[in-house]
């Protein structure tokens, strides 16, 4: 597992993919972050605008830069005749997957990181975290977790499928999908219980009596609505990055679904792995 893991890391400190998405992130937070400033100076009065209300918006799109990065680095495996050549020397396919799976959560989080550190170029402005250091950590932690089963689930894919492209735009398609279905729970959940329109009376317009709103989520469906939100790793994405995560029962409900999406994906991919015709 050394041996797999030193050759895994020493490609990885040279690929261009990886460095392409450590460099996006960096712009992408520095930019969106003084933005962020921008509408502050600009808003303070109106709105109570804070460091915590950009500041995990990583939370979102993580999973895409996951995806990418997983299926191109990962898919080289096949391409270039790696993976057999690492079994031919004698490494077990469980080595070698985990090794793999290892490897795409460690680039996962240093992409995280370096949002977190570009993403401090808003202190000056906005100053820092009004949540408090407990709940920071708490919110990082729950990221770690669920990057921990975006890994799973991408390395899942790319260690199933020969060749590169489709494993490129399976992973891709897998995380837009999860992501639309989670902001359509999402906005499900949103929808408020009572809503008022507008009537014309011969005073001009008023706002009518509120009635109950036929889309609201209720009873046992929002239940399951409420369970699917916090299990997806999109749907905790999307939830951090509205700074929606209040409770303790929350949070480990979040962190049991990321381990267990980790823990039963990887299972089953080195379960199907062993059985793959490699020739």
């Amino acid at each position: 597992m050394r041996k797999l893991l030193s050759a895994n890391f020493s490609r990885l400190w040279k690929d261009k993919i990886f460095w392409l998405c450590m460099g996006t992130m960096l712009i992408y937070s520095v930019v969106y972050m003084l933005n962020g400033s921008r509408q502050a100076t600009i808003h303070l009065s109106e709105y109570n605008y804070s460091l915590d209300k950009y500041y995990f918006n990583f939370a979102v799109v993580i999973g895409g830069f996951c995806a990418l990065f997983s299926s191109m680095f990962l898919g080289t495996e096949y391409s270039d005749g790696t993976i057999r050549n690492k079994i031919t020397v004698g490494h077990t396919r469980t080595n070698i997957y985990l090794a793999n799976l290892i490897t795409s959560f460690t680039a996962t989080l240093l992409i995280m990181f370096i949002w977190l550190i570009g993403a401090l170029a808003a202190i000056p402005t906005l100053g820092v975290w009004k949540m408090g250091v407990p709940n920071l950590l708490a919110y990082l932690f729950i990221a770690v977790m669920f990057e921990a089963a975006f890994s799973a689930i991408f390395t899942f894919v790319c260690m199933q499928s020969a060749n590169k492209a489709i494993t490129v735009a399976i992973s891709m398609l897998l995380f837009l999908g999860l992501l639309i279905f989670a902001s359509m729970i999402y906005n499900g959940l949103s929808e408020p219980r009572m809503t008022s329109g507008v009537q014309i009376t011969a005073n001009g317009m008023e706002m009518a009596e509120p009635t109950p709103n036929p889309n609201y989520v209720s009873g046992a469906t929002r239940m399951v609505y409420e369970f699917i939100i916090d299990f997806l790793p999109t749907g905790q994405g999307i939830q951090m990055w509205q700074l929606l995560i209040g409770n303790a029962s929350q949070m480990v409900r979040m962190l049991i679904s990321s381990v267990a999406i980790t823990v039963l994906t990887t299972f089953g991919g080195i379960f199907i792995f062993k059985r793959k015709d490699l020739t």
